[in-house]
């Protein structure tokens, strides 16, 4: 082949960096390339993962080739070229045993490889496979211009990395859609509260989201963490990048590693494919560990690396991959307890910690209550297509005064029930459907009457029309005098002073079960 010749082929190689082909295209195209500017009968670009040779491209060799799995530690041959940063030739006359030997197409003796030229590909400074030329004719290598050999190998890096590239970048454009696909389903899309509690945090949450600092959101299950760190990364400056979810929570001890930092294929029993982990899809981006106090310890000492270097590996690869992460973590558990009890590390916990916001619960903002009532209550009329949806006087009463453990998510479940409850007692849903005490659950309790609230005060007497005043009084001192005498229905209307019918009347009308 001519100089022009073989510096086309290069042209093309190089061309094929800016075109959108597919990974297995553009690899099958360098290998032509190759082929055509230097004699030999096989070829195979070979990609390193952990102590492996994984074959990603090969052309004059059979196809079970692409299935084979060389180990370069029982592989001399490939063990020198890796081990060289400038290509190795093997004499003709060399002992050493070759990979390919019997794997050459297209000859049906089992003839063995005479010819052997190989180099290790880096990307980064970091060796990333090798490509291999063999030949069943005796010193036809001999003839190569190293100089231009070596051109085609700068190139051929050049390729693999574009690929890898790209493909990292479609795994991630992918997981980008994906999240703004989900993003519908995620509850409150925006602080909802006009409490002095909210203000301030939302003051804290935007000044904080300006820097790269790492945070950690306190508070009890259900008060909004996540939309917290949502926020944060809303108005940070990479807003335009995914914030990447994990629930520690739900990640069994076996896995939680390779959802963090990824894996390459055939690293355990089940990986087929080599697969990005959080932090890699994070990079740039925001990574959100929810519910962190649950991760296992032997994970924790992996994630405090992680902070600490910005430097992950796959599980099963020797590869090191930088990246940027700002990371936001949450937890509804007292850490310091947690570290005092040796369930985390203490390390890790002030990683972490470097920015604590605390979610107040409900049951402290009570002021933010009805508004969150009204944003449910809004979205679900949407949702089911109703006129209206309105809370009564009693219902917005009682919704005050519950302390609410399960905090906004209860909140927000329990008024989707409620309409759903009404709606099945006939309400009209071309009408305004109306929720009552009798529709949010009778796993409702809130203090009887005259019984001390928090802190000692007194119960309170809401703003109520005198009527519907009196009637809740009535209801919580039935409901009352009916826990002290166990249900009993005679025996609490005696205490009352009432004949057992007109109890039963003055039960059914005041929606006691």
């Amino acid at each position: 082949m001519t100089t022009s010749e073989t510096f086309a082929n290069l042209a093309d190689i190089v061309a094929d960096l800016s075109r959108s082909i597919p990974r297995e295209e553009r690899f099958q195209r360098l290998l032509d390339a190759f082929r055509r500017s230097f004699p030999c009968d096989a070829i195979a670009l070979l990609e390193l993962e952990g102590d492996q040779l994984l074959p990603r491209a090969v052309e004059g060799l059979s196809k079970d080739t692409l299935g084979r799995r060389f180990a370069v530690q029982h592989q001399p041959r490939l063990a020198q070229i890796m081990n060289s940063r400038t290509p190795v030739r093997f004499p003709s006359d060399s002992a050493l045993p070759d990979p390919y030997d019997g794997l050459v197409e297209n000859v049906h003796e089992h003839l063995y490889v005479h010819d052997c030229l190989g180099a290790a590909l880096y990307v980064d400074d970091e060796p990333w496979g090798a490509i291999t030329l063999d030949a069943l004719t005796p010193d036809i290598f001999e003839t190569i211009d190293m100089g231009v050999f070596e051109a085609f190998l700068a190139v051929a890096a050049a390729t693999v990395r574009a690929a890898d590239w790209i493909h990292e970048l479609e795994e991630r454009l992918q997981r980008r859609q994906r999240i703004e696909l989900s993003q519908d389903s995620q509850g409150v899309e925006e602080m909802i509260g006009e409490s002095a509690a909210m203000k301030q945090l939302h003051r804290e949450a935007e000044t904080v989201a300006a820097s790269d600092l790492t945070v950690l959101i306190l508070g009890e299950t259900g008060v909004g963490k996540e939309l917290i760190a949502r926020l944060i990364h809303h108005h940070s400056h990479r807003a335009a990048e995914p914030m990447i979810h994990v629930n520690c929570a739900a990640l069994p001890e076996n896995i939680a590693e390779s959802e963090l930092f990824g894996h390459v294929r055939g690293a355990f029993s089940g990986a087929t494919d080599n697969r990005m982990g959080k932090f890699e899809l994070a990079h740039e981006g925001t990574l959100f560990l929810d519910e962190v106090g649950e991760l296992p310890l032997a994970v924790q000492a992996k994630l405090l690396r992680a902070l600490q270097d910005g430097d992950i590996q796959r599980i099963g690869s020797d590869r090191h991959h930088k990246v940027d992460v700002r990371l936001i973590a949450a937890t509804n558990r007292d850490l310091k307890e947690e570290v005092a009890r040796g369930r985390f590390r203490a390390d890790l916990y002030h990683r972490l910690s470097v920015y604590p916001l605390v979610v107040p619960p409900l049951r402290e903002r009570r002021d933010d209550i009805l508004l969150l009532a009204g944003y449910f209550l809004a979205r679900d009329q949407r949702r089911l297509g109703l006129r209206n949806v309105r809370l009564s006087a009693r219902a917005r009463h009682w919704l005050t005064r519950f302390d609410w453990p399960g905090n906004i998510r209860e909140l927000e479940h329990t008024l989707s029930r409620g309409i759903i409850r009404a709606l099945s007692a006939g309400q009209d849903r071309e009408r305004i459907v109306e929720v009552d005490i009798e529709h949010l659950g009778t796993e409702l309790t809130v203090p009887s009457p005259g019984q001390a609230r928090d802190h000692g005060e007194p119960a309170e007497v809401e703003d109520l029309p005198m009527k519907e005043a009196v009637d809740d009084f009535k209801r919580r001192l039935v409901e009352e005098r009916l826990r002290q005498h166990q249900g009993n229905r005679a025996a609490t209307a005696k205490s009352l002073g009432m004949d057992r019918g007109n109890f039963s009347r003055l039960a059914k009308r005041l929606a006691i079960q």
